[in-house]
């Protein structure tokens, strides 16, 4: 039995869960999520306490036992607390600006390069070198945040680049001149 899968997501007063059949819908003061999950997973609502239990013991139950269990859970957080993603930008000249909903980097390159948020997420430049992405879908968070880390990742000579916030690049030593 998966030690995570057999734990309850607790329901907190805030939010809403309902079943439909193999989908659950999460309402809270964030937002909305929608998951479907496999009919090999039943899910039940009792005593404010989502259960998830599996029908059969396939290799495939099992492993979807777990997950099913951590998605609903991530779900429950997200519309309860949200979800959030820092990034630095660290480099000469490189500055992230907002153009509507979109924000817009100048990381080195001719040209801009304009991200857009993802359903659920919202993008934020607290200063020029900093943005915040949040949301209540710790997915798509992710992946924003990770396109955005993309356009240019940090390099190993002078660390210049988009980072996560707290995150260690490895430094590398450069060429030795006259030797």
């Amino acid at each position: 039995m998966s030690r995570i899968g057999k734990m309850p997501v607790e329901i907190p007063s805030d939010v809403k869960v309902d079943l439909e059949g193999n989908k659950i819908k999460v309402s809270g003061p964030k937002g909305t999520l929608v998951q479907e999950f496999k009919p090999k997973i039943k899910v039940e609502i009792e005593n404010n306490q989502v259960l998830v239990t599996r029908i059969d013991d396939e290799k495939e139950s099992r492993q979807l036992h777990g997950t099913t269990r951590a998605l609903i859970a991530n779900m429950v957080k997200g519309v309860e607390k949200g979800y959030s993603k820092s990034l630095v930008l660290k480099g000469t000249g490189y500055k992230a600006q907002m153009s509507g909903t979109n924000v817009s980097l100048s990381v080195g390159y001719s040209h801009e390069f304009i991200i857009k948020p993802m359903p659920n997420t919202k993008i934020e430049v607290v200063s020029p070198t900093e943005i915040m992405v949040s949301g209540c879908d710790k997915q798509a968070v992710g992946e924003v945040a990770a396109l955005i880390r993309k356009v240019r990742e940090p390099e190993p000579y002078l660390g210049k680049g988009i980072s996560y916030k707290g995150e260690r690049i490895r430094h590398k030593e450069g060429k030795k001149a006259g030797k």
